[in-house]
């Protein structure tokens, strides 16, 4: 069975990036990210009178969402949203730094995993799984690809943001 298609154009466009470009994305803080599927492609549910229902896909998405936590110590998603074919989240890394590690100050972050390290997790995680499924239970093949390139951040900077964050999270299906 064919869930990708594997000859894909060699000319990609230039990409802009969306990181900001002297940030250190190991730095504790709250993180709202969108991550959108490959070609738009609904395939995780639907949604009917302005409420998600989840399908098996859907419930995987989630399950992996909560083993970011286990995966990265300090890191994970606290509130998210999947939609039929994009995933909203918030994403907490916390100050993982201990007394006993004496590391200087202004070294923060060093070593330590991004939210782009922690995405990339995700999205690897998630199509593996995603195309087990497709080959054993039938669910619906993609091209070339689950997720697009790359995904929408925001640094939260304040309570004001992250209640904005929240409520869009929260309302999303009613859009």
């Amino acid at each position: 069975m064919k869930y990708y298609n594997q000859t894909a154009n060699s000319q990609k466009p230039e990409r802009k990036s969306v990181k900001l470009k002297y940030y250190d994305y190991s730095n504790p803080g709250l993180y709202f990210i969108t991550l959108c599927v490959h070609e738009k492609k609904h395939l995780f549910g639907s949604i009917k009178k302005e409420k998600m229902y989840l399908n098996q896909a859907g419930k995987m998405l989630e399950k992996w969402l909560l083993k970011i936590e286990t995966k990265f110590d300090g890191i994970k998603c606290i509130h998210h949203q999947v939609m039929p074919n994009h995933l909203h989240g918030i994403i907490k890394i916390s100050d993982k730094m201990t007394e006993e590690e004496n590391i200087p100050e202004g070294s923060a972050g060093v070593g330590y995993p991004t939210l782009f390290d922690v995405v990339g997790w995700f999205k690897t995680m998630s199509t593996n799984e995603y195309i087990k499924h497709v080959k054993k239970e039938g669910w619906q093949s993609f091209d070339r690809k689950l997720w697009q390139r790359s995904f929408y951040e925001h640094i939260i900077r304040d309570g004001e943001e992250y209640e904005h964050a929240v409520l869009y999270i929260k309302r999303n299906p009613e859009r």
